[in-house]
């Protein structure tokens, strides 16, 4: 049985002001689009579970499910007032990810930037949106444009408290220069046990200048739960079976098995302790998973608890690092 802790543990989200628990609500899969098999019941179900048990950070964006999943975030956030709610502006241009040779009056026009927040704030019945974040980015676009502008009229006038950026996809180092010229007072960046790009420039620059460190995919698609096996399928148009297509599955097997070896676990540990070695980075602000049940929403809060791993684990899984480039990157 999942021992709960009474009071989820919080942490700083930089220098915005907030406190986030550890462990997030990553609102992705329950937009019914690139995960099938999403139910609008039972999303909600585990939404507002996350909630009762003390959760206080949903992150979604207008891209997920074309909206979709900003009406289930914004229903149960009425319902419990207090809960913080991130989103993401979909770039105009629709690539994903940016480019180098794309401007940011291409991708994020001041108008655009502005008129997209309003209309999230519609969709989530909301009047301000707590973190408002950029879902594609390049470094070369500091300097460009007007959205700066655009996220300081936001700022003005309420509609978003905090700004941030979501990375793209495994280029943890092209917001280094955002994050030291203190345009973002967030990033939200893929870090786990596989790939730990992030600790090599991007953690650090985050933790000397007060920027709040959202994470996802902590637990590399489900690959980190042992849950994926090499006879393991998704249904067709589920976006995993690009994630994990050619020999991934098979291939990871073995990364898996050396995992348990080298810290004495069973399956049945992996994802906790992946979760652990995330949140024991002292730049982790919070987590951010995807739970479509109860149980995945229980079994997760639990480790809210303000443990990490200890030091002797975490080096042991530095050397467990896989920098490779094994798909197409997807919208997150």
């Amino acid at each position: 049985m999942t021992t709960l802790p009474s009071k989820l543990h919080q942490r700083p989200l930089g220098r915005t002001g907030m406190n986030v628990t550890e462990i997030g609500y990553g609102a992705w899969g329950i937009g019914a689009d690139a995960w099938v098999g999403a139910k609008d019941d039972e999303s909600l179900t585990a939404l507002r579970r996350y909630v009762e048990l003390g959760g206080n950070f949903i992150d979604t964006a207008m891209g997920y499910g074309s909206g979709h999943s900003e009406t289930l975030v914004g229903q149960v956030a009425r319902e419990h007032p207090g809960t913080l709610v991130a989103t993401k502006v979909s770039p105009k241009n629709g690539e994903w990810p940016a480019a180098d040779r794309t401007t940011a009056e291409a991708a994020f026009p001041g108008e655009y930037v502005i008129r997209m927040t309003e209309a999230s704030l519609e969709r989530l019945g909301l009047g301000t949106i707590d973190v408002q974040q950029f879902h594609v980015w390049n470094d070369s676009w500091l300097g460009q444009g007007d959205w700066q502008d655009a996220v300081a009229q936001l700022k003005q006038s309420g509609k978003i408290r905090a700004f941030g950026i979501s990375i793209n996809d495994h280029q943890p180092n092209n917001a280094v220069k955002a994050v030291e010229a203190g345009v973002v007072e967030t990033v939200q960046v893929i870090y786990n046990v596989f790939d730990q790009a992030p600790q090599d420039r991007l953690l650090d620059a985050c933790h000397a200048n007060g920027v709040g460190v959202i994470v996802r995919v902590a637990l590399d698609e489900g690959s980190l739960t042992g849950t994926i096996t090499p006879d393991t399928t998704f249904p067709e148009g589920d976006w995993r079976n690009r994630y994990f297509g050619g020999d991934r599955k098979t291939e990871l097997q073995g990364r898996l098995r050396a995992v348990e070896t080298d810290l004495g676990i069973g399956t049945d540990r992996l994802a906790e302790t992946s979760l652990r070695f995330v949140l024991s980075h002292p730049a982790v602000s919070t987590v951010i998973v995807g739970m479509r049940s109860v149980r995945n929403v229980e079994r997760n809060v639990a480790l809210a608890d303000g443990k990490g791993l200890p030091a002797e684990q975490v080096q042991k899984l530095h050397a467990h690092r896989w920098d490779r480039n094994w798909y197409q990157p997807a919208q997150q």
